[in-house]
């Protein structure tokens, strides 16, 4: 018997609601409303591509260069992203993934990862991820618990596309923040931070994207970010209380949908130490996010 590139499938539905989540990197597959597309997903005979419904442990976004010191210490991470010389989105969205519920619920799946210590991340992190779908939504809650010795640097991310069923030139987008973060044109590095008021970014009273082409963090949640379809008048709708947010057009998947993605911290947190979140032994930390049609 085969194995799917997504590894086992474990469905979820409620309410109208229907998901299916993947044991590799413990991602998700894709989420409808009564049979609309809320979150982009793809074909069980698919792997994740562009990021699609994946998990970011222990560090979201990119580390440039992948080097950080830590501890006193310098550590080099392998370049994930090696046309830009960068360690991206972390080091479990292609690890397998353990269910760790009874399945007796149909609206609900608990997934678990141990993450022991490589090259550029010594550390042992026992990660958890667990999905509710109700009447109201999906609610996706991710943990980790740091089972090694020493201090741990921490940060989580996650990579859904909300999705209204058409491209997203033509949809609405609403959202607030107050700063955005400036990066490099040809490896996406960090340059700084500027206001989000009055420009092209300023998406505080809904408008249609057109071709505007963003793929930015930005600072000042919580967040509530819709996506409409204004001819349909389909939403779709993902809340966060991260401090940060990346928005991404699209542009891998043909601006079909826009990544929303709930972080932590910023790009090159494990080199700032912005936002980064430090495990002592034993200490763990837990975060949530929603979405809903």
């Amino acid at each position: 018997m085969s194995v799917l590139p997504s590894g086992e499938q474990w469905t979820i539905s409620s309410g109208g609601y229907a998901g299916t989540v993947v044991s590799v990197g413990g991602g998700l597959r894709g989420l409808t409303y009564e049979g609309r597309e809320v979150l982009l997903g793809y074909d069980a005979s698919e792997s994740a591509h562009a990021g699609i419904g994946q998990h970011l442990f222990p560090w979201p976004n990119r580390i440039t260069d992948g080097k950080y010191s830590f501890g006193g210490v310098e550590r080099q991470l392998y370049l994930t992203e090696p046309a830009r010389q960068n360690a991206i989105h972390g080091l479990t969205r292609w690890a397998n993934w353990n269910r760790v519920d009874d399945g007796s619920d149909p609206s609900y799946v608990e997934a678990g990862h141990r993450l022991h210590g490589q090259p550029g991340y010594p550390h042992q992190l026992d990660l958890r991820l667990t999905y509710r779908l109700g009447d109201d939504g999906l609610e996706v809650t991710a943990g980790a618990t740091n089972v090694g010795a020493g201090a741990a640097p921490y940060g989580y991310g996650t990579h859904p596309y909300l999705s209204v069923g058409r491209k997203i030139d033509e949809c609405v987008l609403e959202f607030s923040a107050s700063q955005r973060l400036e990066v490099s044109p040809d490896r996406l590095s960090p340059t700084g931070l500027t206001p989000v008021t009055g420009t092209a970014y300023d998406f505080g009273t809904g408008r249609v994207i057109g071709e505007l082409d963003i793929d930015n963090a930005f600072t000042g949640g919580p967040w509530t970010v819709t996506l409409t379809d204004p001819a349909s008048g389909a939403r779709s709708v993902l809340t966060a209380d991260t401090p940060w947010l990346q928005l991404y057009t699209g542009s891998a998947i043909g601006r079909t949908a826009l990544a929303v993605e709930p972080m932590t911290c910023p790009p090159d947190a494990f080199v700032t130490g912005q936002d980064l979140i430090v495990l002592e032994p034993g200490q763990s930390h837990e975060t949530s996010f929603r979405v809903s049609a």
